[in-house]
């Protein structure tokens, strides 16, 4: 098969469409599988969604031993195949998969993403994807040409062109696609789990969210229509050794960007992934940027989860109730 980072062009058609609505758009030029399934560094996780949008029908999570799969843009993700196959074999026994392409997320450091300013951009895929590859040639450790390449337009800060880029190697994609295929199923798209987790927030003010996972932490800012900051960094310590200190040295070059290159102040914050450090880091970040910080489950779009949906919040897989709110169902 052919692998997939969310592998579409939707054209910059609406300019009142919110930035959700667009990734919602993104997301719905691929299969859209109800049954998705997260292979993390710390954890697999599935949940399947009904045909109503936000409604659970089953999920299944195992954690896997540390150490098992060291995400990475460069090098070999998986370390130990049989314990993360193990994982997988315990979440498919409590959540068959029944028939068909599943979705697939992947750690964050697997996939880049990039905000590109373009003064023009073929629409044709064709044409747009060897100057997409031409830009990210400097921007990442590995040949672009042995990787896949994904995009959406929008409309930048100055009213010109932006490109939001995802890329990866397709040896690192592989690795998790067979995965999958040991256990005789395939992924009929694969996508980071933090860009699968973004249509829970807003859509309008600048929103900012810092997402933690296993020792990753990525932080995104969606003004409006438009993705501004998209960053994912590994911390040197353990994840349940974080202090906040540690984490908001993390955070504020990505906020400071965003201040400096669009004029204006972050409205609300949201949280996800920090466990029951939660509150330490959320006081730590409202007194910093002088707004409120919330965990992820208070966000716009996670209102329209079913009950079930939102119990996947409380437990860190965000990225699996994301992906519902793309219209998976």
């Amino acid at each position: 098969m052919t692998s997939a980072v969310a592998t579409a062009d939707i054209g910059a058609k609406s300019s009142g469409t919110s930035f959700i609505g667009k990734i919602d758009r993104w997301l719905h030029a691929m299969p859209h599988p109800s049954l998705v399934v997260e292979i993390a560094a710390d954890h697999v996780a599935a949940a399947r969604w009904g045909v109503s949008r936000g409604s659970l029908e089953g999920y299944a999570a195992e954690p896997l031993p540390a150490g098992s799969l060291m995400p990475s843009p460069v090098d070999a993700n998986v370390t130990q195949p049989d314990a993360v196959k193990e994982g997988l074999r315990r979440v498919f026994s409590r959540l068959p998969h029944r028939s068909g392409p599943l979705a697939l997320l992947v750690p964050d450091m697997a996939v880049r993403v990039f905000v590109l300013p373009f003064e023009n951009l073929p629409r044709k895929a064709e044409d747009a994807l060897p100057l997409l590859r031409w830009r990210l040639k400097k921007s990442v450790p590995f040949d672009v040409d042995e990787t896949t390449v994904s995009w959406m337009r929008q409309a930048g800060r100055d009213g010109g062109l932006e490109v939001v880029t995802a890329i990866a190697r397709r040896r690192i994609l592989r690795e998790y696609e067979e995965l999958l295929e040991t256990m005789d199923v395939r992924a009929g798209v694969v996508l980071s789990s933090s860009l699968a987790a973004l249509p829970l927030l807003e859509q309008s003010g600048a929103t900012l969210v810092a997402r933690l996972c296993g020792s990753t932490l990525t932080t995104a800012v969606v003004q409006g229509q438009s993705l501004c900051v998209y960053r994912s960094t590994e911390l040197a310590a353990g994840a349940r050794q974080f202090d906040a200190q540690a984490v908001l040295e993390e955070v504020f070059p990505a906020v400071a960007y965003f201040q400096d290159t669009w004029g204006r102040e972050i409205d609300r914050a949201y949280l996800a992934g920090f466990g029951e450090k939660a509150d330490l880091f959320r006081g730590a970040l409202g007194r910093e940027l002088n707004v409120g910080v919330e965990p992820i489950s208070a966000a716009g779009g996670a209102r329209d989860l079913n009950p079930q949906g939102k119990s996947l919040l409380r437990q860190g897989l965000d990225g699996l109730a994301g992906w519902a709110m793309n219209g998976a169902s």
